[in-house]
């Protein structure tokens, strides 16, 4: 299934721009991947925080849609604890709970040296329509 779903998130146009890599994605967990460039930095030569955000929403929508089931997002919750100086970020998703309708799940960044650089907690709406991988 994993493939799958990596092969479905391969068409999201925004993240394939800003680099983005799903390395995998199941119902409920998904990690992902960002080589960091020039052009992912800010003014005061830091990794722009919509950066950051941007690879955990992307893990979020993963793991949250891996099911089949579409789900947005309709809450986020970004604490940003520290900078990064490395080259590569990841984010891991993970599932926390689950009902009918709402999801909740949590979300960490970290560089490559396993530092945590951000905690994000998103709420999911499914949505009722499926996803055909």
């Amino acid at each position: 299934m994993s493939e799958q779903v990596i092969k479905f998130f391969e068409q999201d146009r925004f993240a394939a721009y800003i680099g983005l890599k799903l390395i995998k994605a199941e119902p409920g967990i998904a990690e992902v991947e960002l080589e960091i460039n020039e052009h992912h930095y800010n003014a005061v030569n830091m990794i722009q925080g919509g950066v950051i955000f941007t690879l955990a929403d992307f893990a979020f929508a993963a793991a949250s849609n891996a099911g089949g089931q579409v789900t947005v997002g309709i809450n986020a919750n970004v604490t940003y604890l520290k900078a990064t100086k490395g080259k590569v970020l990841f984010a891991e998703a993970k599932e926390i709970s689950a009902s009918k309708k709402i999801t909740n799940y949590v979300v960490h960044v970290f560089d490559e040296m396993k530092e945590l650089i951000a905690s994000l907690s998103f709420t999911g709406y499914k949505k009722g329509s499926n996803i055909e991988f």
